[in-house]
Formats: C-alpha cells, sequence, structure tokens
C-alpha cells in the first residue's frame, strides 16, 4: 500500500475542520470614528459571507451635535425570511438598548440612514444556512449645508442647490418639498442641470456619486418619479398629488454648478362632462425621449424609440426583429389613466417601402417590474391597428385602466414592424372630487393607517401605500373569514369622499414567485365621522351592503367610485381574495367639504350610483349601465331579467358555484373548476331540448342609438349531441321582434367576441338574447360582458371583426339606420343519416381488401410448397480473372432458399466479395450459374 496517500489523507481529516472553524470564528466589528468617511462591509464581501456571525460596530461622531448617515451600496443580499436569520440591524445609540432605526434583509438595499445622536450602533446576524454576498455601507458626518433643506408652498418659485452658481458642497443629503394647496396641479422645469456624472452605469437612472431624486410625495414614501445626474437636462415633471419633492445628494468627491428649476401651481379645471380622452405628449414632445424605450431597435440607428411620435415625419420605431416578442415602452412618470392609442405605420425614407402593424396586445405596470396583458373579458384583447402606412387608427381601450408604464407588443405586420403612436387618458384627480387624499403621496402619516391584523409585527403601515409601497398589507390570519379583517384610513378631518383606489400586494418574501401574490376580489366599505359610529355604503336595490368589485390582477389598480359623502375614517372589508389570500394597497378619493356644509350627528347613507367602475373616466357615452356601461354579473344583473314567457332560464355561475335566476339545473361538470368570476349559462341536457332560455335588457329608450353591443360568449357541444344556437333580438312595446345577430353550431370551449349594431328607434325597444338546444345529449353557451357602448365606432361594429382566437369573425351588418337581419352563421353540419352511410360503405371496402388478401396469400402459400415439393434450387455465382478460369481457395458461403449460393473470389480476402478488398486486387469477371436436382425426400437437397 502506497503511504504517501494515506498520510495525506490523514493530515487533510484534522486540518481541514480547523480552517473551517476558523473561517466560521473570523472576527468582525469594531470601533469607528466618523471624523473621516469610511466603509462597513460584511466578511468576505462581495463574496458570500461566513456563516455563525455575531458582528457589531459602533460608528462616533466627533462633536455631540453631529450626526452619522449611513448609505448602501446597491449590491445588496442577505438571506430572506422576515428577517429571522440574517439581518442587519441599526439602532441610535452604542448599545443594542438603543431606538431601532432599521432591520434589514432580503436584496433590497436600504435608503440612507440617519441618526438622530452622534453614535449608531450596527449588528450584524448569519446563521449556519442560505449565504449571500452581504453588504458595503459608507458611514461619514452627516451635513446639511447653508439653505439645504426647505418646503416650498407659493405658488410659484425656484429651487436651487446650494451655492448656485457656484459649485455644491460635498457630503450634502438635502430635501426641497413643494407643498400643492387642494384642487392645484405643480410643474417642474429644469433651467440648468450639472452633477457629477456617472461613466458607468449600472442600468436605467443608476447614479452612484451625485444625484437628484424626484418624488411624486414625500421623499422615500411616494413613488420615485426618477433619479438624474450628469448635465443633460431632466424633462419637465408634472405632479397632482399633493407633493412633489427633490432629494440631492453628493458624495465627498468631485463637485459640479449644481441645478435650478422653477415650479408652477395652476388650479384645475374640473366639470361633471369632461372627457377622459387627451393626448398625454408623444406628438407633442411633452413625453421625452428618454421616457420612450424599446426591447430593441434596428441596426443603423434610423428607427429609434424616439421617431415613434404620431405623425413623425422621418420613419419610425422598428425592432431589429420582426417578432412578436418586441416591444415599445412609455413611462408616464406618474400613474394616469389610460383611454385610447392611436397608431400609424411608415414609409421607409431609404427603400420608399411601407411597413404597419396590423395587431398588437396592451400591457401596462405601474413600476416597470410587474406588467399585466390587457384583457377584455377572459381573454388577452387583441387590438386590430393598421391597413396601410400613413392612416391614423384609434383604438379605444374598452375598460380604462391605470398605470404609469405602457408597452405596445405588435403580434401582426406587414412587409414588416414600423410604428408611430400616440396615447390618450388623463390624471386620476381630472374628474370631481377625485383629489388623492395622501396615502400614496405620504401626506397622511403611518399612523393614521391601521388594520385588523398586520402579518408582520415588526412590520409597518406604510406598506398600505397605494404604488409607493413595494409590497402590501397583509393580514395575520392566512385564511381569515369574509369581512373579518379590514384595512382603515383616518384623513385627519372630514373630508367629502367619493371613491378609493385599490391594488394588489406582493410579499417581500419570494416576492418572485406566484404564490407571494395577493389581491383582493370583492370588498365592502364602511365610513365614519368619529371613528366608533360605522355605515356601510349599500347597494339601492337590495338595501344590502353594497359589494364593490375588486381587483384581477396584484399590480393593476382598480378605481371604485360611489355617491359623494361626508367622512373621515375609511374602511375596506375584503368579502373574496385571490387563492394566495388577503394583500392590499389603498388611496382615497375625495376633496374638501363645501364651507357651508354642516355635519349631521349620526352619518347618513348616501344611495350610491348604479356605476361602481370608472365611469366618469370612460369618456362621452358610458355612463351607468342604463346608457350602455359594462356588466359582468359580478354583482348584479344590471337590469337584465329573464323572459317570463321563455320555459328555460339562463343560470348564473359564481366562482365555483350556480346559482339560478329561477330555480336551475344541477351545476354542470362542463363548468370552469377555477374561479373565471361570474357568467350566465345554459347547459345541453333531455330536459332542455328545444327549450329557449331568454333574458331581457332594461329598455333602450327612444331615440338613443345608434350603439354598439359587445358581448363575450362560448357556444360549445359536439355534432348531433348538443348542436346549440345563440341570438340577438330586439323586442318593441307591441312584441315584435327582429332577428340582429345568430350562431349555430360548435365553436369550440374558449370564450369569444360577439358584436352587433343596436339602431336608433322612435320607440323603445329592448334586446334579448336567446340561447337553445336543438340535440340536447352534451354541450353549453355561455354568456357574459354585455356592453351597450356609444363609444365604438360603428365601422368597427359592422365589419367582420377578429374575435378570440382570431379564427373566428364576427358577423357583419349593414347600415344602423333601421333594424336589420343579419346573421353569423357557422358551416351547416353533415346529416347524421349520410354518417351512418359512409361508415357502412368503409366497413364493406374494408372486409372486401381483407378477403382478397387472404385468397392471394394461401394461393402463394400452396405453389410455392408444390415447387418445393419437386426440386430444389443452388445459387451458384463466381468471378473469374479475365486470364484465368478456375475457382480460388476463398469461398464465402450464405444459405438460400433451396440451395447454397456460393462466391469465389480469387487471390482475394474474405470480404473482397464486398468491395473492401485491398486496391490491387485484379478485375473480376462475374458468373451465375443454377443448377436444378430432383430432391431426395431423405436426403433434402443437393449442390
Amino acid at each position: 500500500m502506497d503511504i504517501l496517500p494515506w498520510l495525506c489523507g490523514c493530515l487533510l481529516a484534522v486540518c481541514l475542520p480547523q480552517i473551517v472553524i476558523g473561517e466560521e470564528g473570523e472576527a468582525c466589528g469594531g470601533h469607528f470614528d466618523a471624523s473621516n468617511a469610511g466603509y462597513i462591509t460584511t466578511p468576505g464581501y462581495p463574496l458570500e459571507y461566513p456563516p455563525h456571525q455575531s458582528c457589531r460596530w459602533v460608528v462616533t461622531a466627533p462633536e455631540p451635535s453631529q450626526r452619522i448617515v449611513l448609505n448602501f451600496n446597491p449590491h445588496f443580499e442577505l438571506e430572506k425570511l422576515d428577517c429571522r436569520y440574517d439581518f442587519i440591524e441599526i439602532r441610535d445609540g452604542n448599545s443594542e438598548n438603543g431606538d431601532l432605526l432599521g432591520k434589514h434583509c432580503s436584496n433590497i438595499a436600504p435608503p440612507a440612514i440617519i441618526s438622530s445622536g452622534p453614535v449608531l450602533h450596527i449588528k450584524f446576524v448569519s446563521d449556519y444556512a442560505h449565504q449571500g454576498a452581504g453588504f458595503s455601507l459608507r458611514y461619514e458626518i452627516f451635513k446639511t449645508g447653508s439653505d439645504c433643506s426647505r418646503n416650498f408652498t407659493s405658488q410659484n418659485g425656484i429651487i436651487e442647490s446650494p451655492g448656485f452658481p457656484d459649485k455644491y458642497p460635498h457630503n450634502l443629503e438635502c430635501s426641497f418639498i413643494i407643498i400643492v394647496p387642494p384642487a392645484m396641479d405643480v410643474a417642474l422645469t429644469f433651467l440648468t442641470f450639472d452633477l457629477e456624472n456617472d461613466p458607468l452605469p449600472g442600468g436605467e437612472g443608476d447614479c452612484k456619486y451625485d444625484w437628484l431624486e424626484v418624488w411624486d410625495g414625500l421623499p422615500q414614501v411616494g413613488p420615485l418619479i426618477g433619479r438624474y445626474c450628469g448635465t443633460k437636462i431632466p424633462p419637465e415633471i408634472t405632479s397632482s398629488t399633493g407633493i412633489l419633492s427633490l432629494s440631492f445628494h453628493t458624495d465627498m468627491a468631485v463637485a459640479k454648478d449644481g441645478f435650478s428649476a422653477r415650479y408652477n401651481m395652476t388650479h384645475k379645471e374640473v366639470s361633471d362632462t369632461f372627457h377622459c380622452s387627451n393626448a398625454l405628449g408623444l406628438e407633442s414632445g411633452k413625453i421625452s425621449d428618454d421616457q420612450i424605450t424599446a426591447s430593441s431597435s434596428f441596426y443603423d440607428n434610423t428607427w429609434l424609440p424616439r421617431q415613434a411620435r404620431l405623425n413623425n415625419g422621418n420613419n419610425a420605431w422598428t425592432p431589429n426583429e420582426d417578432s412578436n416578442k418586441e416591444y415599445i415602452q412609455v413611462d408616464l412618470h406618474v400613474l394616469k389613466v389610460l383611454t385610447g392609442i392611436s397608431t400609424q405605420g411608415a414609409v421607409s425614407k431609404e427603400t420608399q417601402k411601407s411597413y404597419y402593424v396590423t395587431t398588437f396586445k396592451l400591457e401596462v405596470s405601474t413600476n416597470g417590474e410587474d406588467w399585466m396583458v390587457y384583457r377584455y373579458g377572459k381573454n388577452h384583447k387583441i387590438f386590430n391597428a393598421n391597413t396601410d402606412s400613413t392612416e391614423v387608427v384609434l383604438n379605444r381601450i374598452p375598460q380604462p385602466v391605470l398605470a404609469r408604464f405602457v408597452r405596445i407588443r405588435p403580434q401582426a405586420w406587414k412587409t414588416g414592424i414600423a410604428l408611430r403612436f400616440e396615447l390618450y387618458g388623463c390624471q386620476i384627480t381630472d374628474a370631481p372630487c377625485s383629489e388623492m387624499q395622501g396615502m400614496l403621496s405620504g401626506l397622511l402619516p403611518d399612523s393614521q393607517i391601521t388594520a385588523s391584523s398586520l402579518r408582520d409585527i415588526h412590520g409597518s403601515m406604510g406598506t398600505a401605500r397605494l404604488v409607493a409601497s413595494r409590497s402590501g398589507w397583509f393580514p395575520s390570519s392566512t385564511q381569515p373569514l369574509a369581512g373579518e379583517e379590514w384595512l382603515q384610513v383616518d384623513l385627519g378631518v372630514p373630508k367629502t369622499v367619493r371613491g378609493v383606489i385599490t391594488q394588489g400586494a406582493r410579499s417581500v418574501e419570494g416576492s418572485t414567485l406566484a404564490e407571494n401574490r395577493a389581491f383582493v376580489r370583492k370588498y365592502r366599505v364602511s365610513h365614519s365621522l368619529t371613528g366608533k359610529d360605522w355605515t356601510f355604503i349599500l347597494d339601492r336595490k337590495t338595501n344590502h351592503p353594497k359589494i364593490f368589485e375588486g381587483n384581477t390582477h396584484y399590480d393593476t389598480p382598480e378605481i371604485r367610485r360611489f355617491e359623494e359623502m361626508p367622512a373621515q375614517f375609511i374602511r375596506i372589508y375584503p368579502e373574496r381574495w385571490s387563492p394566495v389570500g388577503i394583500g392590499m394597497r389603498l388611496e382615497v378619493l375625495g376633496c374638501e367639504l363645501p364651507e357651508m356644509t354642516t355635519l349631521p350627528d349620526t352619518a347618513t347613507t348616501p344611495l350610491p350610483r348604479l356605476e361602481e367602475t370608472t365611469a366618469a373616466l370612460r369618456g362621452p357615452g358610458t355612463t351607468v349601465w342604463s346608457l350602455g356601461g359594462l356588466c359582468d354579473f359580478e354583482s348584479s344583473l344590471c337590469g337584465w331579467i329573464p323572459d317570463s314567457m321563455s320555459e328555460l332560464s339562463w343560470s348564473l355561475h359564481s366562482g365555483s358555484l350556480s346559482s339560478g335566476l329561477t330555480p336551475s339545473l344541477d351545476l354542470p361538470l362542463s363548468l370552469p373548476k377555477d374561479d373565471v368570476g361570474n357568467f350566465l349559462h345554459i347547459e345541453a341536457s333531455p330536459r332542455t331540448e328545444r327549450q329557449r332560455a331568454r333574458l331581457v335588457s332594461p329598455a333602450v329608450g327612444p331615440e338613443r342609438g345608434p350603439l354598439c353591443l359587445l358581448f363575450n360568449y362560448q357556444l360549445q357541444g359536439p355534432e348531433n349531441q348538443g348542436l346549440g344556437s345563440l341570438r340577438i333580438l330586439i323586442r318593441d312595446n307591441d312584441r315584435e321582434e327582429t332577428l340582429l345577430w345568430a350562431l349555430r353550431g360548435d365553436q369550440g370551449s374558449v370564450w369569444k367576441e360577439g358584436r352587433t349594431i343596436l339602431p336608433q328607434s322612435p320607440k323603445e325597444y329592448q334586446v334579448v338574447i336567446e340561447g337553445f338546444f336543438e340535440h340536447s345529449n352534451r354541450g353549453h353557451i355561455w354568456i357574459d360582458n354585455i356592453h351597450m357602448s356609444s363609444s365604438t365606432e360603428l365601422e368597427q361594429c359592422t365589419q367582420p371583426f377578429a374575435a378570440f382566437p382570431p379564427d373566428m369573425t364576427g358577423g357583419a351588418l349593414p347600415g344602423a339606420s333601421e333594424p336589420t337581419v343579419d346573421t353569423e352563421v357557422s358551416v351547416q353540419p353533415i346529416p347524421p343519416f349520410w354518417y351512418y352511410v359512409m361508415a357502412g360503405v368503409g366497413a364493406l371496402l374494408l372486409l372486401a381488401s381483407f378477403t382478397l388478401v387472404v385468397v392471394l396469400c394461401c394461393h402463394r402459400y400452396q405453389l410455392a410448397a408444390k415447387k418445393n415439393s419437386q426440386h430444389s434450387v443452388s445459387y451458384q455465382s463466381a468471378h473469374y480473372h479475365s486470364s484465368h478460369y478456375g475457382p480460388g481457395p476463398n469461398h464465402n458461403h450464405y444459405p438460400g432458399p433451396g440451395g447454397v449460393m456460393s462466391t469465389h473470389y480469387p487471390d482475394r480476402g474474405p470480404l473482397s466479395g464486398l468491395g473492401l478488398a485491398g486496391p490491387s486486387a485484379p478485375p473480376m469477371e462475374p458468373m451465375l450459374s443454377i443448377r436444378l436436382e430432383k430432391e431426395d425426400e431423405h436426403r433434402g437437397s443437393q449442390c
């Protein structure tokens, strides 16, 4: 046995544990003087820190009146899990008994931390598992400089960096806060800008040395609009949240001339008849080039994102590759209501070829990271774009959406992708009495936000702020009862409250996982003037607490409005939520109470408006449902009623339950097991054959219209087992009916969209939706998202319309002045008789073919047997050299039927006959001889 490897193994076994123990036990911590700036890092940074660490640092300023500031490197990585195992903890004072300033983990670097006195205590702990890169922080004396932090309340003014126009001082942390009175907006315009540049930016807006941050609210509380450095002047910034803030940071190195900016406040012109359809600034240039980005651009730099402005005369935006994975994106800087998109193609200046996009999808986000593909109904909305390269096509967004970031993702195009476009919408606060009350901006402190319970007992209620928070409010119970938990906002003083904006939540722990993304689907709203006597907003139909529709995505906010009411306290009670649980962020909309308002002793319950959604933001023609709002059957039937004369009733599918409008059928197996919301349905069965289910709309008033009726449907059933029909009719006061739209036969088990024009009439009429089955064994008809729209262009309602998926087209209608009969008819099925005929003919042909094969096989077998009984056959193949006759010594024998095949290769190897012999082999002349011999029945064949 070799003793050397054995000795090496023993040595490693003894030394390696000591090395590991030495690494884990590496000393860290100490006392530092903040007179000179310095750095504190985890052991081994930026590599993984060791396990079992407990490090303590104490940083002291030389003067009792001085304070210390800590700035963290963005590369921050500690184990997550609620900061229970690995964490950094910062406290005021020189021990663990001081006031806690922050406890942090995860991979998000903390904001700057400033002590209240001259000493800071820093503690770092790690356990035995899941190490990360750790942290690096810079400590220094917190200096403010002359006139460094200031609040601005006048209607206009100038904000300048300290010392401007001279160079600004080092080590500044300045805050400039513009406080805007109610019913006013503020615009910030930069005049000069010169800060230390970041030569190696790590990402968009990443300035690591000197920077100016602009916040839509208080610093570190409201959403960050942008971080700026270098010499490029930032774009004009407008805010309507009530507070606009600037944070100015400088380090101890390079100093520049600084910045100068002018702000100006303006009164908002609010009208009850306002239209949320303003151009948001692509064509006008109000949206800067830096706000327009794309997944890629064409390589020659003549088709850049900044060229995507509507009616731009120099090409357009084109990606590097024509693919539906490419997109163009706009950052609107603040949350806005998006109501429409205009698109345009382009003609190449270089080749004169036309390029344009024919269809696209829309994606929206509040933070640029969490995206939602826009849906209308159950499916992703496919917007129809251009048919040539020059015309402008306007697409209205059926349900306006709240977003800061907007993406357009082309799905189909002609020749190639080329896009110019404009976005339309408005500010949230453009609607009457819709000012944000301070959740998003931070005007309301955390102390005025409370909840029934909080999952993270060390957490802050500031997480419940709309958009500004990156997480959200989560109650302590993961399986609460409906109405048990609540989130409350104290407005400080009584206000006129008009609505709320809700948003889902994402937990910091495992924030990239879908199971940590929660939202509330339905909720109730309660209000109070005292915080003790509470009153629910009631449904005017049932006189019960109104159930509001919540969110369908954890990032996309939803506005819900109600009748104006005086209140100081607002509570939200979740009723239904996502499978993950309850998660919510919130903002309250309202305005100041009228000066002469006398508050009642007890709060009264006003009647809410029928429209709960963003009706006030949709534009003309889409207000309350009687005039054409969207009815998704989530909270009511919107005035639609069953026809008392019909034999069958539509049933309401709600989540996983089916409740009939009248006594309904048993819950069929074909209904979805997942929660897809409410919709109406009828199911095929022997009991429902040829029975018609009819649903009648509220009356459409005289001279109203023409309108476009839009709806989602499913019509599914195998042929001869559930042949269903869906029809749209109108019925006048004399009960005379006119057919407008019809569909028959199986259309697949996917949601599709139907459209038809509702004509203008001098008399009232009602819309009738009728469904029935001619063969009732299996199948279903589903209806959802009925919308009588006056904003949809009639051309879009009369032309064939691509539904979902795009292989189905809608019925085309002629003019809309009078009721017309037009159908969308599927291909008629083959009569059942012919299926039997074809099946019988096929069976006969198969039987005849089989019989013929059997006869031929038997005949051939008998013939072969007869020949084998008389003769044997011997095959002999020989090759001869051209000058030599006679067999060679090498023979390869291959057995053959009735004999032996023998090949002879003179002077060649065993494989020469296969062409594998050496190159010197002489040419051969083949000979084949066949000899027939009579077979001896005792000896077999003879060769």
